[in-house]
Parts: C-alpha cells; structure tokens; sequence
C-alpha cells in the first residue's frame, strides 16, 4: 500500500512539474519571436529612412522562423490546395508570403511603442494552441490570437486573429472566390501581378 501510495504521488508531481513546461512553450515561443521583431523595430541604428530596406530583412528573417508558410497557405486553399501541382504549391506559398508582406509590412513599421501583453495560453488539441494576446495603445486595446501547430518539435504559428478576424479566414473566403471561376495558375498569375505592382 505504502509502495502504492509513493508511485502515485510521484506521478501527481511529475504531471505537476510536466504541465507548465509543456503548456508554457507555444507562449514562450510566440512572446520571445514578437521581443525580436521589437528589438528590431526600437533599434535606434534603424530608424533612419536609409535603413528601412535593413530592417525589412531583419523582419523577414523574424518572419520565415516564427511562421508555418506551408501550414498558413495550405489552410487559406482548403479543399483547393489539392488541384495544385506541387510545383504551383510551391510558388504560392512564395507569392503568397510576398503579398502578406506587401500588406501589412507598413503597418509593423509603423509601431510606436505601444505595449503587447500576453495573457493566455489554451491548448486546441496535443499539437495545437492558441496565444492570447493584446496591443496596448493610448485609446484601445487590440486583441491579436496567434494560432500555433507542433511540428518537428518546434511551435510555428499557421494563423493570426486580430479583432475577431482571422487572417487565414479572409484570405480563403478571396481565394475561395477566385478558385470557384477560374483554374490555379490564374489565381497564380493575379498573386504574381499583385507582386509586381509594388
């Protein structure tokens, strides 16, 4: 009985110990990748016109580590991912990853100091989770989820919630729309004129 009594509660404090380590790292993850893109952003030897193509690099470096692409493009196709050669995947997920840039890489250069708090952590399924976090600003606050997968024993996130809306639902719903009417390569061709344009 005694013996009985030990192994269970050398379990109880295993799982104890074993919860906050295991639950703790998709937070961990996402919250040391986002200081990075600060560091970046508040680096005072980068805030000169002249360096603004530097510290675009330095983002995307930021950017390939944090990021899925595979994951993110392959839930933005769904069902359509499949009519893609594996060829034409490939070239999407650059094109893809290009035009996210293009949008949204003004608005990240354009952070000035606000502050970014990470409050929760919730686990979706064993190799799923979503991070809860909020931007801080002088009038509001903006919550911003990041959606996180395991994949060879790394957390990379595959999607990202800002006010309720998620990146990877908007882009499906305009790929979707596109798919429905004509055939992957022209979806290619729009995302490649969409590249050149800027």
């Amino acid at each position: 009985m005694k013996k009985l009594f030990a192994a269970v509660n050398i379990l109880i404090v295993v799982l104890i110990l074993s919860i906050p380590v295991y639950a703790g790292v998709p937070m961990a993850t996402v919250d040391a990748t986002v200081n990075r893109v600060l560091d970046v952003l508040r680096d005072p030897k980068l805030k000169t016109p002249a360096a603004k193509e530097i510290k675009k690099e330095k983002l995307r470096v930021i950017y390939k580590d944090m990021f899925d692409e595979m994951e993110f493009s392959r839930r933005t196709l769904t069902r359509n991912w499949n009519k893609f050669s594996p060829d034409q995947r490939v070239e999407f997920v650059n094109l893809f990853e290009k035009v996210l840039e293009r949008t949204y890489i003004d608005k990240i250069l354009d952070y000035s100091n606000e502050k970014i708090v990470f409050y929760k952590e919730t686990m979706l399924a064993e190799n799923q989770a979503e991070i809860q976090s909020k931007v801080i600003t002088s009038s509001k606050e903006i919550p911003i989820f990041y959606r996180m997968i395991l994949k060879d024993s790394k957390w990379k996130v595959y999607d990202v919630v800002v006010e309720n809306v998620s990146l990877v639902q908007n882009y499906r719903t305009q790929f979707n729309d596109i798919l429905n009417k004509n055939t992957p390569e022209q979806l290619l061709e729009i995302l490649r004129k969409k590249v050149k344009e800027h």
